[in-house]
Formats: structure tokens, C-alpha cells, sequence
């Protein structure tokens, strides 16, 4: 697992697999939120927008939730 950060856009992303894995579909979680899968339904990593936001604010991600939106 792997935690990035790009202030200039201030995104957050928590990727699960190699750069080089192709995403093939993103699904919405929350708006500001979104799972980014493979072709055999496999999360891939996280995105949140404006990270900024979410600091000092409890979030959590349930993976069930996730395997159901997959």
C-alpha cells in the first residue's frame, strides 16, 4: 500500500497495487471519494478530492462496502 499526496491539487490517494496495474473503472463512494478497480474487480486504490477537507474529520471505509459497489 502505498499514501500519495499532490498539494497542487490537493487529492489524496491510497493505491493497493503497482502504478503500472490499469485502472478500468471508477466507481463513486461518496461524492469526493472514488475506488478505482481493474478488469477482474479488484481495488486498485482510493481518491479522495479536495483532501484538504477531510482533515480533522473521521473517515472510514468499510471494504464490504466496497466489494458491493465493485
Amino acid at each position: 500500500m502505498k499514501l500519495e499526496y499532490d498539494s497542487k491539487r490537493d487529492l489524496f490517494y491510497i493505491r493497493f497495487s503497482s502504478k503500472s496495474e490499469k485502472v478500468a473503472r471508477t466507481k463513486t463512494i461518496v461524492p469526493g471519494v472514488y475506488a478505482d478497480f481493474n478488469d477482474n474487480d479488484r481495488l486498485l486504490g482510493i481518491e479522495l478530492l479536495d483532501a484538504s477537507e477531510f482533515i480533522d474529520k473521521k473517515l472510514e471505509l468499510d471494504i464490504d462496502q466496497l466489494k458491493q459497489i465493485a
